[in-house]
Order: C-alpha cells, then sequence, then structure tokens
C-alpha cells in the first residue's frame, strides 16, 4: 500500500456557506484534507477576483483549497467568442490574470489552481479546441501564456494541476494538449460511474479511469496525479460496493500514481442524478468506512508552506 493520499470534496456553496462541509464531514465522522470549489473569469458581466477570504475560510479549518479557475463568463455557456483561447494567449485578457495572480501572490499559502479543465472533451467549455473557434495547439499555448504571468508576477505559492476528463474515441488525444513538464505540477482526471443513467452502463473504478490513468502514467512521469471530481450513480449496481472497491482496493493497491481523490458531492443541479454519497445510508456508509483509513489523510494543512504542492 502506498504511504496515503488527499482526499476532499466539491459540496454546492462552500466555501461560502461552510455550514455544508461541517454537515458531511460530521457525516463520515472525518475532516478532508482538500476543499474545491470554481471561480469563472467573469460571471454576469463582472470580472471576478481573487476572493482571499475564500482561501483564507480553506485554510483556517486545515484544508488545502483547490479552484476551478475557467476563462469564461460563467453565466454564457459553452459558445463564446470573447473567449476563445486565441484571446487569451493574443493577450486580451492579461491585465485581470495579472491582478489575479498578484492577488493570489498577496495571499501567500499554498493552493491547487485548476485552470481550464476538461480540455479534451466538446460539451461544455469554450476552451475547448473542438468548439468555440479555437484551433489546434491553441489550448497549450493559453495556458502557457497564464501560467507565465503568474512567474513573472511571482506567484509561486500556486501549485498548476492540469485535468482533462477521463479519454475517449471522441475525446482530443491528451499529448496534444499538455503545456509540459514545466508548466504543470499536478495531472488530474475527472471521471464518473453514471450507472444506467442517460443510456449509460454501470462501470467499475478500473473502467472509469484505467485507460486514462494509463496514459497520464505514460505521458507525465513523475507528477502526482488527482481524480479531481468523481462520483457513482446508484442506478445499474450497487454504488455501497462501488464506493468500497475504490476506498479500499483500488486506490490504495491499483493505483499508486494517484495521490488525490476529490468527491463531487453533488448532483450538478440535475435531480434526476443520485452523486453524492449521501443518496443512500449503504452508500454513506460505505464511504465512512472508506476513507476512516489512515491512508486519507485529514485536515492537517493549516500551516502548509509548500510549493508546489508535494504529494502526501
Amino acid at each position: 500500500m502506498a504511504s496515503g493520499i488527499y482526499w476532499g470534496t466539491y459540496i454546492s456553496g462552500v466555501p461560502w456557506n461552510m455550514t455544508l462541509q461541517n454537515t458531511f464531514e460530521s457525516s463520515v465522522s472525518k475532516h478532508v484534507s482538500i476543499i474545491h470549489w470554481g471561480e469563472p473569469w467573469i460571471h454576469n458581466g463582472v470580472y471576478q477576483p481573487f476572493y482571499a477570504g475564500d482561501f483564507d475560510s480553506v485554510r483556517s479549518r486545515g484544508s488545502i483549497p483547490l479552484l476551478d479557475w475557467g476563462s469564461w463568463d460563467y453565466s454564457l455557456g459553452a459558445t463564446q467568442p470573447n473567449f476563445q483561447l486565441a484571446d487569451i494567449y493574443g493577450g486580451a485578457y492579461d491585465s485581470y490574470i495579472t491582478s489575479w495572480a498578484t492577488a493570489a501572490k498577496a495571499w501567500g499559502h499554498p493552493l491547487f489552481l485548476r485552470f481550464d479543465w476538461e480540455m479534451n472533451g466538446w460539451w461544455q467549455f469554450p476552451w475547448a479546441e473542438q468548439i468555440n473557434g479555437n484551433q489546434p495547439g491553441d489550448y497549450v499555448k493559453a495556458w502557457r501564456h497564464v501560467h507565465d504571468i503568474f512567474t513573472q508576477v511571482g506567484a509561486t505559492n500556486v501549485t498548476w494541476v492540469w485535468c482533462p476528463n477521463i479519454v475517449s474515441a471522441q475525446s482530443t488525444p491528451l499529448a496534444s494538449l499538455y503545456p509540459g513538464d514545466s508548466y504543470v505540477d499536478w495531472v488530474a482526471m475527472d471521471g464518473y460511474n453514471f450507472g444506467t443513467d442517460k443510456g449509460n452502463s454501470w462501470q467499475n473504478f478500473a473502467q472509469v479511469f484505467g485507460t486514462t490513468y494509463s496514459q497520464l502514467v505514460q505521458l507525465t512521469p513523475g507528477k502526482p496525479i488527482m481524480i479531481a471530481e468523481t462520483a457513482s450513480s446508484e442506478n445499474g449496481g450497487s454504488k455501497a460496493a462501488w464506493i468500497t472497491d475504490a476506498l479500499t482496493v483500488q486506490l490504495p493497491h491499483n493505483y499508486p500514481r494517484i495521490k488525490a481523490l476529490v468527491w463531487f458531492d453533488w448532483n450538478d443541479g440535475d435531480s434526476t442524478l443520485s452523486w453524492p454519497i449521501e443518496s443512500s445510508t449503504t452508500s454513506l456508509s460505505a464511504f465512512a468506512a472508506g476513507v476512516a483509513s489512515s491512508y486519507y489523510e485529514p485536515n492537517n494543512y493549516a500551516s502548509l508552506s509548500a510549493s508546489p504542492i508535494p504529494a502526501p
């Protein structure tokens, strides 16, 4: 068994309402080592700054912040001509990026930054090369441009997380999207067991993540790997058994490069989904029993100072 991993949650409403996080942690009898949330560059026409108070709220609990930072106006969907990748590496948003990076530096503590995630897809985000008028090679140029600005202002407390979705026949090949080892600190992947929801088939943990994990290991030797989003449906199989297998067998024994796991404890606004662990008493019990192991790091990181953030 490997030495241990960070673990945490994405809960809609956190970190602004920490009562939700408290309820979750009480239900599983353990505190998380990662708290995950998101922020777009623009929301309802307003540029979003670096909210130091949100990061303080997470760090004061002993957890590590993991922020999705997306180059889009969250309210406008996937097709956004003002947010083509060429606009980003062409300098259209340099003043905003610089101000945000400067504020991150001023905050001064380690954080995970998951910039423009699931870039290999086609379904949601204007930074995907398959949509929004983007061209092959644009993603790497945009990533490097943004990263270079952070480097120039000295925001070395930011740990860069490059996170594709699990690969499929339709997704953009990972190698063409990877910015390079000097531009990435952690690599990650998002993947779900949809069960029989939306015409899918039940998949075990290895079926969800095995192929993508193998590609990441080959593409990025030496980089720690994070599962930045995952969950399982209740429909089509035993969610409790899926969770038990993931937490007690697969992660500790079969995926040594995975050093962080984040459960997406929200149905993404779709009432037909059953992703939260609270979807049944059996899945909640299975999750609590799994993370009780010392393999899953508790909230010991209020004084974390190392950057890039090391694997546990």
